[in-house]
């Protein structure tokens, strides 16, 4: 995928995307686990009040290496994107859950994964906003088949069959039809039980990735 000219993205090789992944997404994990801990924690007063001085210097001392001025994402030579800050995969986005998404013999996208309590809505069950995210990444996912394409969500329609409860997951889309610019994808979001959460989303190709229209088209 490219994104023209004006593009702050920066593009990276291989070797480089491999050796800051493994310097930052521990970290991203790390954090993960902290987000989960500070919903969970019933520790008393002291150990609160120790545990924010502690991060709020962590934080500090990060702050202190610099900012990325481009975050999410990253070109990698010859190769799909990498997305950094992508709040469905990003590997450096403590927030994501993160999603491997997989492209499957039958051209069909999925993704095994875990959802736990920094993501719930009612009691025990996913946040109906947080299904929808995923679910417009995953249809994204496939309808620019694995993120070779540039195209951006038009429309996204989701159907809530039932609750989703949280813990482990599978997500499924798929390529439906292409319709000119746009191109339609669908696919669901299950537990052990079946399917949750189904979803239809339309998905645009922008108009500088379109090719130009003969002069006498114009």
């Amino acid at each position: 995928m490219q994104f023209g000219s004006g593009s702050k993205v920066p593009t990276i090789s291989a070797e480089d995307r491999d050796r800051l992944t493994a310097r930052y997404a521990p970290l991203a994990a790390a954090v993960r686990d902290l987000i989960d801990a500070s919903l969970r924690t019933e520790a008393d007063g002291a150990v609160v009040d120790d545990a924010c001085a502690q991060v709020r210097a962590v934080t500090e001392a990060l702050r202190a290496g610099g900012l990325s001025d481009a975050p999410g994402m990253r070109y990698v030579t010859g190769e799909p994107p990498t997305p950094w800050g992508n709040t469905v995969v990003g590997l450096r986005n403590p927030i994501a859950p993160p999603l491997a998404i997989r492209r499957d013999d039958d051209g069909r996208y999925r993704t095994d994964f875990h959802l736990g309590a920094p993501y719930e809505g009612p009691p025990g069950l996913v946040h109906g906003g947080v299904s929808a995210l995923v679910l417009d990444h995953l249809l994204g996912e496939a309808a620019s088949d694995g993120m070779t394409r540039p195209l951006y969500t038009g429309t996204i329609t989701v159907k809530y069959l039932r609750g989703t409860p949280l813990g482990a997951l599978r997500g499924e889309a798929w390529t439906h039809h292409r319709e000119g610019v746009k191109t339609i994808a669908r696919g669901h979001l299950c537990d052990a039980q079946g399917v949750t959460v189904e979803a239809e989303g339309v998905f645009i190709l922008p108009a500088w990735a379109r090719d130009p229209a003969p002069a006498g088209e114009r």
